[in-house]
């Protein structure tokens, strides 16, 4: 069970503040349908983070534990250090209404996904944690835990969205302390 909650904490502070968290903002906005957006970024968020946790997985096959080590634990604190910066969302990544909400959302948030902050945290926790599942499972959870909030109350996150200023300064912290622990060899 350590790969599942490890693994949902780790995505669902990661996501806070992220262009993803924004865009379920926007398309909640947009659309004001709440359940085919939720749809939607469930079935992108499996698909995106199976392959990431694939390829986290392979990459930890390739590699010597003491080498993985030290990968995991620079991944970590370069993933603190960016989750200090908030992610803003360009005027060109908005989605296409003509789609409509379950697949502008499924497309826009498997595309806005890609090299961001929480598929590569779902690289680094598969190559970490096994079975590959419940990674996936965990990450999943996580992004729902931090996207799903902004879908059904997306008026009343964007007029405080100064407070998850503060919110992204634990995550950074967080992250940081995985990676110092990674580096020094606690847990493995």
């Amino acid at each position: 069970m350590d790969a599942f909650f490890v693994s949902t904490g780790v995505v669902a502070l990661a996501e806070i503040g992220d262009k993803t968290q924004l865009l379920a903002l926007l398309l909640a906005a947009r659309f004001r349908r709440p359940m085919p957006i939720v749809l939607g970024i469930f079935v992108a968020t499996i698909l995106n983070h199976f392959a990431a946790g694939w390829l986290g997985q392979w990459l930890a096959s390739l590699m010597a534990p003491s080498t993985l080590r030290w990968v995991i634990g620079f991944g970590f604190l370069a993933i603190a250090v960016w989750t200090l910066f908030p992610d803003k969302m360009d005027d060109d990544e908005a989605p296409v209404k003509a789609y409509g909400a379950f697949l502008a959302t499924a497309l826009t948030f498997f595309l806005a996904e890609m090299g961001d902050k929480t598929q590569i945290a779902t690289v680094a926790l598969a190559v970490h944690y096994h079975p590959l599942w419940m990674v996936i499972a965990g990450t999943t959870v996580g992004m729902m835990i931090a996207d799903v909030p902004a879908v059904f109350v997306g008026n009343w996150i964007s007029q405080r969205m100064h407070l998850l200023r503060y919110v992204r300064f634990v995550a950074a912290a967080v992250f940081a302390l995985m990676g110092g622990l990674a580096l020094a060899g606690v847990g493995s």
